[in-house]
């Protein structure tokens, strides 16, 4: 995918401003700015500060809780324990039950989630605004009522779960361990930033529960943290209940802001790695720089933008375009600025077989040419334009607005700080600039980190040290206790409390919700418009979707569709790559084009006063593609090298082998849309040039459009597309899928070294064409792997801490039957045993569904549409299901028809029609030496199968 979504500052995703105000009554007050939001700040008696903004856009509510306690607060033989508790708190409290926060929010209609960094923890959800005392009660419960429900058998069965999270996130992809070994090399062993924030597995294992309940009293206290609440709420209501349930919590331990610990390097450290997962050579310089918050912080984060975005960049002239080295989307440099200190990287993933020497000496060329020729001044112009657009997305979420008053609170002590983060940017000049890289990048000492390829040692660094990383052994993993007391036998004293904190509140007054009102229209040219008016900020965001994409590739040249889209992002008939990037970036225009399986998208979102001329040039980019040569050729290569890069990645394979197996390798849905080393290579220019001529028309699309633009307007926008584009008759050709098999199939695909196993278990339905059918399959499946609510996530995860998560759903296409699919990432030694677990929980779902299963899905669904209609991109994606479906602008209300009248007995019988292991494939990829022997006892006749999904021969050859 082309996409001109500038790498923008993080930090200006939201303009917040006010005043702080103590005490625990105030008033609100406001900022006369235009992009201002009112908030009010109150603090506790206890510490505890309150954020509110009141939003009545619509009646949602979001809640978040900042807890100053990151793994900056951790000493070394200690390291993981923030992230480990921020999984503790989501297990139960001395008053919520087990899962209490997996089942609840989902009953409630809401989502929730949470995360760990280095400098703090956040719990959030979002929930229908008559949730929101339900929310306050459990959020205050984990605050200060936890520790004493926690026993060794919480604590170590979570261990479990923060391994495989671990496993998943760092130790199972390509360069997921680099950023462990940089740190370690360009920090001090002491320093809180020498770690990961998940910690090392050793200090986890080794973990007491004495540890963890001196961690929670130290740092968890309401004196450590920010309770922001953000939406449609009735302000006093709800002071008095963050009185209620946090206000009597008290102040513990005595938590001081650490101060700011940035490193100077003494020398120049260069180490390397044979990454089992990799197959593509990177390579990283990472300098030691400042603080968040510091006055250069401004000037470094668009430093990077300036050497590594653009035509006009230095790292695309030397390192793209004069040596093709990499592609311009594996080539990058930001920097990232944390409490105690912060980086400047530069990152180069290389193609296939570039030695990193070579790639060592552009980027100094690069940096030359920066030094000698500086930049133009529209590169800085463009940051600062498409600040505004940035501004207004970024406080169109009530969950946004209360992230950014949460995180400028707890750092800078002010919620409203973003208005000087944004006035630093609008400062900028190229001298700051320049001033940064000569005190920051030039003529310092970093680390210089080389990842290769397993076996490919000589694409590494000249002189580089082995790096200090620690490779878990899948022989050797770690496995819970079998003589845990359980939490049955445990006894808990609770916390004393002023009321009886056991009795779940009451919902509130019923969210009164209006729905928006939905427009539709045709052009002569037979494109079908799809609009919503929402007029809350001046922004409006379009998607034109054209119906084929990869289906209409020759099955010989699959990847045509793909390419296209990059292409035709390369300029115009009118306008160079570098004017066309110029156009996009003078209106603050976030831009993307790109090819799914059935279709082609091109997407925007800008401000409504640039709508026109954004329309425009979308309109130029859609009739007058340029096919420039040159960048045809880099965008072929790159395409190739990304199939290489994929060559190895154990969820890559597994799904180009899901692919394969389930619709059949004569199938066109079998392939991965960028197509194969072999199709790219002998597609030309002028299948790009066909495929455009024969298969974009109006005739096969849809406009969608929703912000501050009327029905009117956006037809008044449409109507030089209407003349222009002419229709043409196209077909969309028929496949026929694979049969479903009528006995389970179980195939394995070796990645030697895999410490996860990728687990698919899928197969194709028929039946379910029509929306009903479908909506009614949806419901069938929410109990079973809909979310963290279902069975599988509860038993795989949190029963058997085989996982991280485990899931199941139904995904529709046009070119074939409905499919079906369970599939988690679980534990390598644990792969037999979590294949029996998923057979479990699928072959008793049909029985052990229930009406209080049905009951909560119905809740659940209902309620959840409070959340349908707060922003441009849920209004489009209402508007995208009607025109992919052929959907009435009723459909919300019909489903929900459906949900309220579908019975258990509808879905027993959808689960034993659809849901039939004995019709299912099972797709494993994971570690054969040591997987397949297991497997093999466990009965399964196992079929291996190469990377690509062809048979390899008996599967227990050589073992």
């Amino acid at each position: 995918m082309k996409n001109f979504n500038w790498m923008r500052n993080a930090l200006v995703m939201a303009l917040l401003t006010g005043v702080i105000l103590t005490g625990c009554d105030t008033a609100s007050t406001s900022s006369n700015d235009q992009f201002s939001i009112d908030y009010e700040k109150i603090v506790l008696d206890n510490g505890l500060e309150l954020v509110l903004h009141q939003d009545k856009s619509d009646p949602i509510v979001a809640v978040a809780v900042s807890v100053h306690v990151g793994s900056n607060r951790e000493k070394p033989g200690r390291t993981g324990f923030a992230h480990f508790f921020e999984h503790m708190l989501f297990q139960k409290s001395e008053n919520l039950p087990e899962r209490a926060f997996f089942t609840n929010i989902d009953k409630y209609g809401g989502t929730f989630n949470g995360f760990t960094n280095t400098d703090n923890t956040v719990y959030f959800e979002v929930v229908p605004n008559d949730a929101l005392e339900k929310v306050l009660w459990m959020e205050s419960d984990r605050m200060g009522y936890f520790i004493n429900a926690i026993s060794v058998a919480d604590m170590e069965n979570e261990k479990g779960v923060v391994q495989n999270e671990k496993r998943q996130n760092y130790d199972n992809r390509p360069y997921g361990l680099q950023r462990e070994a940089i740190n370690k090399a360009l920090y001090p062993g002491n320093h809180p930033y020498s770690w990961l924030t998940i910690g090392e597995l050793e200090d986890l294992q080794n973990a007491t529960l004495e540890d963890v309940q001196d961690f929670y009293q130290e740092w968890y206290g309401p004196n450590n943290a920010t309770l922001v609440i953000a939406g449609d709420f009735d302000r006093d209501a709800t002071v008095e209940m963050v009185k209620k349930y946090f206000g009597e919590i008290p102040a513990r331990g005595n938590p001081v802001d650490p101060e700011p610990m940035p490193v100077k390097l003494t020398e120049t450290k260069t180490i390397y790695f044979e990454d089992n997962f990799a197959r593509l050579p990177r390579i990283n310089y990472t300098f030691p720089t400042i603080e968040e918050f510091h006055k250069d912080e401004a000037a470094l984060n668009a430093l990077g933008q300036i050497l590594a975005v653009g035509k006009r960049s230095p790292f695309y002239k030397v390192i793209v375009d004069k040596y093709k080295l990499a592609g311009d989307n594996n080539v990058y440099a930001f920097n990232s600025s944390a409490e105690l200190a912060g980086t400047f990287t530069i990152n180069v993933t290389a193609n296939a077989g570039v030695d990193l020497d070579t790639v060592k000496l552009a980027i100094d060329e690069a940096l030359t040419l920066f030094e000698t020729e500086s930049f133009d001044d529209r590169d800085l112009d463009r940051i600062k334009i498409g600040l505004e657009t940035d501004v207004y997305n970024g406080i169109s979420s009530v969950l946004n607005k209360a992230f950014q008053l949460a995180q400028n609170n707890e750092f800078a002590g002010d919620p409203g700080y973003l208005e000087t983060s944004i006035k630093a940017i609008q400062d900028l000049t190229k001298e700051d600039i320049m001033r940064v890289y000569n005190t920051y990048v030039k003529g310092q000492h970093y680390v210089m980190s080389a990842w290769v390829p397993k076996g490919q040692t000589d694409l590494a660094l000249e002189g580089a040290a082995m790096a200090d990383v620690v490779v878990e052994d899948i022989n050797n993993q770690y496995t819970i206790p079998d003589n845990l007391v359980s939490d049955n036998e445990a006894v808990m004293e609770k916390t004393p409390s002023v009321f009886d904190r056991s009795v779940e509140p009451d919902f509130g007054a019923t969210p009164l919700l209006t729905p928006p009102t939905i427009w539709t229209d045709k052009l002569s040219n037979g494109m079908a418009v799809y609009g919503i008016e929402q007029s809350e900020l001046p922004l409006a965001t379009f998607v034109i979707t054209m119906d084929g994409g990869m289906l209409l590739d020759d099955p010989n040249k699959v990847g045509v569709a793909n390419l296209i889209t990059d292409v035709m992002m390369e300029g115009t008939a009118n306008k160079t790559p570098e004017e066309l990037e110029d156009a996009i970036g003078q209106l603050g225009l976030n831009i993307g084009m790109y090819t799914s399986s059935e279709g082609i998208v091109i997407s925007g979102n800008c401000l409504t006063r640039n709508l026109e001329a954004s329309m425009a040039l979308v309109e130029e980019i859609l009739l007058q593609p340029r096919w420039d040569e040159k960048e045809f050729e880099r965008l072929k290569n790159e395409t190739l090298t990304s199939i290489k890069a994929r060559e190895s990645n154990p969820n890559a394979i597994a799904g180009q082998v899901v692919r394969k197996l389930v619709y059949g390798e004569n199938h066109i849905l079998s392939n991965s849309t960028s197509g194969t080393s072999e199709s790219v290579a002998s597609i030309t220019i002028d299948d790009l040039k066909a495929y455009h001529e024969k298969f974009f028309s109006p005739s096969v699309a849809n406009f969608h459009i929703a912000g501050a633009v009327s029905k009117a307007d956006a037809m008044n926008l449409l109507s030089s597309m209407e003349t222009n584009w002419a229709a043409k008759e196209v077909t969309i050709p028929t496949f026929e899928a694979a049969a479903t098999p009528t006995e389970p199939k179980v195939y394995f695909v070796d990645v030697p070294g895999s410490r996860q196993s990728i687990i698919q278990i899928t197969r194709l339905v028929d039946g379910l064409e029509s929306n009903d059918d479908y909506y009614k399959a949806y419901i069938s499946n929410d109990k079973l792997g809909g979310g963290a609510s279902g069975e599988l996530f509860r038993v795989l995860r949190e029963e058997r801490k085989y996982t991280y998560g485990a899931y199941s759903f139904f995904s529709r296409s046009d070119a074939a039957p409905t499919r079906f699919t369970a599939s988690s990432s679980v534990q390598g030694s644990k792969t037999a045993e979590a294949v029996e677990a998923f057979n479990e929980v699928i072959g008793g779902y049909e029985e052990l569904y229930n009406e209080d299963m049905l009951k909560d899905t119905r809740e659940s669904i209902i309620r959840s549409n409070t959340r349908n209609y707060e922003t441009l991109n849920n209004l489009i994606g209402i508007l995208s299901t009607m025109s992919s479906y052929d959907l009435d602008a009723n459909y919300i209300d019909r489903q929900q028809e459906i949900v309220n009248t579908i019975t258990v007995e509808d879905v027993k019988t959808l689960v034993s029609e659809y849901m039939d292991l004995n019709r299912m494939i099972y797709v494993i990829v994971g570690d054969a030496e040591t997987q397949l022997p297991r497997l093999k006892e466990s009965g399964a006749n196992v079929i291996q199968l190469d990377t690509k999904g062809n048979p390899i021969g008996d599967p227990m050859a050589g073992l």
